[in-house]
C-alpha cells in the first residue's frame, strides 16, 4: 500500500510531495471528520428526543374545537359553561342544527360536537377515525358539564375505526413509510453517487422510485397486512405523490446544504412532522405551534390525504393534495434556480466530491450497476422493515394471555370465578387465582401480573381492580375496562385501585420509551457516522475509546433534555446516567460488530433489531401483552426493552429491576466486543472502503 507523504523535506529534490497548503487542508479535513463523528449524532438524536418529549410527554387539550347545537339560549348557556370549566382547553362554536354539528365532525372542522335537545338529552358526536385519542379527550371535556346540567348523555362515534385497524395505526405507519422513502435516499446518493443528482437524471429516477416504493407500501399495508382498505388507484396516487414531493424538497435541500440536508429533512418530516401529523396524537393536545405546522408539513398532508380516502370517502382530499403538489413544484423550481446560479458562478464545476465510496465493508464496486443496486437497497430495506414489522406488530392491539389474578376469600371461590370468565375470554387473559390480597398487590407492584381482580368479601361488599398505570397505560386501560364490564355483568360495584399512577409530567407513559430511545439511537448513530465520516476511526483502539467517551456524554445530555428542558423527568440523574452509559456503549459495540460484517449497510440490521423490532417488544409504546406472541419472548432479550424497563424501574419503582436489565446489556456488549476482536484477528483488521478523493493529498510509492 502506498504511504501518504507528511512533510515536504522527506521528498528528494524536485520531488512531487504535497505542499504545505495541501497538508494543512488535509489536516483540517481530518479534524473535521472526527468532529462530524460527534456533531452529526448529537444533532440527530438531540433533535429527535427533544422534539418528541416536548410535544408528547404530557398531552392536554388546547383550543380543541367543539361545536354545540341546540335551541339558541340553551346552546349558548352550555357553551359558556363548557368554556368556563377550562377556557384554554376548548374553542367552542355554536351552530344551529344537529345536522350541522354532525357535518362539522365528519369534515374534521371540529374535534367533536354536542347536540342538545329540549327533551333533556345531550348527544356527543365524535369521529374515532379522525383520532381515537382525540375522541376520548372530547368526551372527557364535555361529559362533566353535561352531567352537571342534569342532562342524559349519549355518545355516538360517527366514523368509527374498522375492526381490522382498531387503533388507527395503519394510516400513521403508512404515512411515515412514505416520508422515509422520500427523504432518505437523496443524502446517501449525494455522498455515494452524486452524479445521479443531476437534475435531468434525478427527476425521472425520483419518479420511478416513487412509483416503486409507493406501490410497495400500498401492497404491504393493504393486501399483505390488511391494515388499510380503500380505493386502490387513489391510495397509489397519494403514495406516489407523497414520496415524489418529499424527495423533491430534499433534492433542493441537498443543493443548498449538502450532507447536512439530512438533518433538515429529519427535522421537518419526523421531529416536527410526526407530532404535527394529527395521526398518533391530536394536534389540539400538543403545544400550539403544531396547529399551523399541520397545515403545510408533508407528513400531515400525506397522512390526512390517506385518512380522508380510507375513512371519510375522500372528503377534504383536495387541500392535502394541493400542499404536496405545490411543495414539489416549488422545490423543483428552486433547484433549477440554484443550479443555474452555480453554473453562472462556476461553469466548469463538476459533481460534488464522493465522501462515502462504499456502503459495504469492502471497496467501492467497480460496476455502476452493482453500486446503484446497493444504493437503492438501503432505503428499500429500511422502508420494508419499518412498515412490515412495526405495523404488523401494533395495528391490531389485542390482549394475548395478559396475566391477571382473581382474588377471593378462598382459592376454590377464585377458581370458580376463573372458570366462568375463561368461557368468554379464552386466550385474552392468563387468569390466576389467589386468596391473599397482599400477595396479589405485591405481584402487581412487581409487574409479575398486570392486575388483580378482587371479589367482594364479608368485610368489603364491592369488587376491586388493582392496577399499575406506571407499568403500562395501555394494559392498565384494558384490564380496567374489562373489569368494569365483568363487574357490571356480575351486578357488583367496582372500585379501582391504581397503586402506581403516572405523574403529570408523563400522562401517556411514553417518557420511558423516548429516554430509552435516546440511549439506543446514540449508541448506534456514533458508530454509523464514524464509519461514513472517518473510516480510519473504526479500528478497535480508536472506536472503543470514542464510544466510551460518547457513552459518558450522551446520557447526561439526554437527562438535561428530559428534565430541565422539557420537564418530562423529575430528578434521578445518577441512576439514569449510569444505566444510560451501559446501554449506549452496549449498543455501540453491537453496531460495531454489524459494521464489521456489512459496512454502512449495518444500519439496516441495527435499526431493524434495535428499533423496528425493539419498540414493539419494549412494552413502552404498547403493552407487550397486546402484540404478537414472539414479542413477549423478545421483551426479555433485546436491548430496547431492557432500556425501557430500566428507565421505568428508576422513575417509578425505586430501581427495583435495574440489575436484571444491566445483565442483558452486559451480555450483548461483551459478546459483540468479543466478536469484533475475533473478526479483526481473523481478517487482519477492519476492512474499510477506499479513501475519499479529497483525502488523497500526495502519494509516493
Amino acid at each position: 500500500m502506498t504511504d501518504t507523504v507528511t512533510t515536504e523535506k522527506n521528498d528528494p529534490p524536485g520531488g512531487d510531495g504535497a505542499t504545505e497548503a495541501e497538508l494543512a487542508r488535509a489536516r483540517k479535513e481530518q479534524i473535521g471528520r472526527y468532529v462530524a463523528i460527534f456533531v452529526m449524532p448529537l444533532l440527530m438524536v438531540g433533535m429527535m428526543i427533544t422534539g418528541y418529549l416536548y410535544a408528547m410527554h404530557a398531552p392536554a387539550p388546547h383550543d380543541m374545537p367543539i361545536a354545540v347545537a341546540g335551541s339558541s339560549q340553551q346552546a349558548y348557556d352550555f357553551a359558556r359553561a363548557l368554556e368556563g370549566a377550562d377556557p384554554e382547553a376548548v374553542d367552542v362554536r355554536v351552530v344551529g342544527t344537529d345536522e350541522q354539528a354532525r357535518d362539522l365532525v365528519l369534515s374534521r372542522e371540529v374535534a367533536g360536537a354536542v347536540s342538545l335537545s329540549d327533551a333533556g338529552t345531550a348527544a356527543v358526536y365524535t369521529a374515532g377515525a379522525a383520532g381515537a385519542s382525540q375522541s376520548n379527550m372530547v368526551t372527557g371535556l364535555v361529559a362533566p358539564p353535561i352531567i352537571g346540567s342534569g342532562l342524559d348523555l349519549t355518545v355516538e362515534d360517527l366514523a368509527p375505526l374498522p375492526d381490522h385497524d382498531m387503533a388507527g395505526l395503519g394510516v400513521m405507519f403508512m404515512a411515515q413509510a412514505l416520508m422515509l422513502a422520500g427523504y432518505m435516499p437523496l443524502s446517501i446518493m449525494l455522498s455515494n453517487s452524486p452524479e445521479l443528482l443531476r437534475f435531468r437524471r434525478i427527476v425521472p429516477l425520483l419518479a420511478a422510485w416513487s412509483v416503486l416504493i409507493g406501490t410497495l407500501v400500498c401492497v404491504v399495508a393493504g393486501p399483505i397486512l390488511g391494515a388499510v382498505e380503500g380505493p386502490t388507484a387513489t391510495l397509489l396516487g397519494i403514495s406516489w405523490l407523497s414520496i415524489f414531493a418529499v424527495g423533491s424538497v430534499q433534492l433542493f435541500l441537498t443543493r443548498i446544504l449538502g450532507p447536512m440536508a439530512v438533518l433538515v429533512g429529519m427535522l421537518f418530516v419526523m421531529v416536527l412532522g410526526v407530532p404535527a401529523s394529527n395521526l398518533g396524537m391530536s394536534i389540539y393536545a400538543l403545544p400550539s405551534i403544531y396547529v399551523p405546522l399541520h397545515g403545510f408539513l408533508p407528513t400531515a398532508a400525506a397522512g390526512e390525504a390517506l385518512r380522508s380516502v380510507v375513512y371519510f370517502g375522500g372528503d377534504g382530499l383536495g387541500g392535502h393534495i394541493t400542499v404536496l403538489v405545490i411543495g414539489a413544484l416549488l422545490a423543483l423550481a428552486a433547484t433549477l434556480g440554484v443550479d443555474a446560479l452555480k453554473r453562472r458562478r462556476n461553469p466548469d464545476a463538476g459533481d460534488p466530491e464522493i465522501t462515502m465510496p462504499s456502503l459495504t465493508s469492502g471497496p467501492r464496486p467497480k460496476s455502476n450497476r452493482v453500486r446503484y443496486l446497493t444504493l437503492a437497497f438501503f432505503p428499500f430495506a429500511m422502508v420494508v422493515l419499518m412498515l412490515s414489522i412495526m405495523l404488523g406488530a401494533m395495528y391490531q392491539p389485542t390482549p394475548r394471555e395478559m396475566p391477571v389474578t382473581v382474588v377471593a376469600a378462598t382459592t376454590e371461590q377464585a377458581e370458580q370465578t376463573v372458570a366462568g370468565l375463561e368461557q368468554n375470554m379464552a386466550g385474552l387473559f392468563d387468569l390466576r387465582t389467589s386468596d391473599s390480597i397482599d400477595d396479589a398487590r405485591a405481584a402487581v407492584q412487581d409487574r409479575e401480573i398486570v392486575a388483580a381482580f378482587v371479589l367482594p368479601s364479608a368485610t368489603s361488599p364491592t369488587a376491586t381492580i388493582i392496577t399499575n398505570e406506571a407499568a403500562g397505560m395501555s394494559q392498565q386501560q384494558v384490564v380496567q375496562q374489562t373489569s368494569e364490564q365483568v363487574a357490571a355483568g356480575m351486578q357488583l360495584p367496582l372500585v379501582v385501585e391504581n397503586i402506581a399512577p403516572l405523574p403529570g409530567s408523563d400522562t401517556m407513559g411514553t417518557v420511558t420509551l423516548y429516554v430509552a430511545m435516546g440511549w439506543i439511537m446514540s449508541g448506534f448513530m456514533v458508530v454509523v457516522v464514524a464509519g461514513g465520516a472517518q473510516p480510519a476511526a473504526m479500528v478497535l483502539r480508536q472506536i472503543v475509546p470514542i464510544s466510551a467517551g460518547w457513552a459518558l456524554f450522551m446520557p447526561a445530555l439526554l437527562w438535561v433534555i428530559a428534565d430541565p428542558i422539557t420537564g418530562a423527568v423529575d430528578g434521578h440523574f445518577l441512576p439514569l446516567w449510569g444505566v444510560g452509559i451501559v446501554a449506549t456503549f452496549t449498543t455501540s459495540m453491537f453496531t460495531l460488530a454489524l459494521h464489521r460484517l456489512f459496512g454502512l449497510l449495518s444500519v439496516i440490521p441495527a435499526v431493524g433489531i434495535l428499533m423496528f423490532i425493539g419498540v414493539p417488544a419494549s412494552n413502552g409504546a404498547m403493552s407487550v401483552y397486546m402484540t404478537p406472541e414472539i414479542f413477549k419472548f423478545l421483551h426479555g432479550v433485546l436491548p430496547m426493552p431492557a432500556a425501557v424497563e430500566s428507565v421505568r424501574s428508576i422513575l417509578y419503582f425505586g430501581g427495583d429491576a435495574v440489575g436484571t436489565h444491566l445483565i442483558t446489556f452486559v451480555i450483548w456488549g461483551a459478546v459483540s466486543l468479543l466478536f469484533v476482536v475475533a473478526f479483526d484477528r481473523f481478517r487482519g483488521g477492519p476492512q474499510t472502503a477506499e479513501e475519499p478523493a479529497q483525502e488523497r493529498v500526495t502519494e509516493k510509492v
